[in-house]
């Protein structure tokens, strides 16, 4: 049998509600008919390169702060860009942003980095926009599934 795919989940959860949205996107990538994915979920600030380099594909979440992705996230990229850079090209990935402006900031930012990492965007990102809704939960347990269910169909 082959060896499980390894999908990695790094996102920031500072809040009640962030961290709602991150359990989602755990939970629809953990469903109940994926069985070769396997997740590890895990805060930027305890996320390196060493677990980008084990992955076959990540998911990032982040609030927008003052126009931009949290420092949690930005010190996470400063960490893992230079070991990653010629390791991870094609790396499949996908985001989701919890935004209380417009998140176009944010969205440029990591699309700056990631495009600098030659990361391969494979599923649009979503964006949670304006005043929470429970609907972010749905959503983002969806971005989850969705990502984990490609991988687990072979399709990146």
């Amino acid at each position: 049998m082959d060896a499980k795919k390894k999908l990695l989940v790094v996102a920031h959860a500072p809040s009640p509600n962030t961290l709602k949205l991150r359990q989602a996107v755990e939970q629809g990538a953990k469903h109940e008919d994926i069985e070769n994915v396997e997740v590890t979920v895990l805060p930027p600030l305890e996320a390196g390169p060493e677990d980008v380099l084990a992955c076959d594909a990540i998911i990032l979440g982040t609030t927008e702060n003052l126009g931009y992705m949290s420092g949690a996230l930005k010190d996470f990229f400063d960490r893992s860009y230079y070991p990653c850079l010629e390791k991870t090209q094609g790396l499949p990935f996908t985001f989701y942003i919890r935004a209380g402006l417009d998140g176009t900031g944010t969205h440029r930012a990591i699309d700056s980095i990631t495009t600098g990492l030659r990361w391969r965007l494979v599923q649009e990102p979503l964006l949670c926009h304006g005043d929470y809704r429970d609907e972010f939960e749905d959503q983002c347990r969806e971005l989850g599934l969705y990502m984990a269910v490609s991988l687990d169909a072979g399709l990146f």
